[in-house]
């Protein structure tokens, strides 16, 4: 895993072996440690950034640039 610093000043740990597809770039897990045990968020290959959210649909998305992952699993009766 690679370490990042976190504009606040955290180190945190990306895992660019794990993801999630972005329409721009894929989204990378990251960490709080090095072991990979508790999750943080998620890190935008597109721009470089840790500005990235989750909406309860499972749909993450980049603050920055705009790239977006869309759910895998959905349900019709909401299109």
């Amino acid at each position: 895993m690679e370490a990042r610093t976190h504009p606040t000043g955290e180190t945190l740990y990306i895992d660019s072996t794990t993801g999630e597809n972005g329409s721009k770039g894929p989204f990378y897990i990251v960490y709080h440690t090095e072991r990979g045990d508790r999750q943080w968020g998620f890190f935008c290959s597109n721009c470089d950034t840790f500005d990235t959210a989750v909406d309860s649909m499972g749909r993450i998305q980049c603050n920055n640039c705009n790239n977006i992952n869309k759910a895998d699993v959905w349900d019709a009766a909401h299109e």
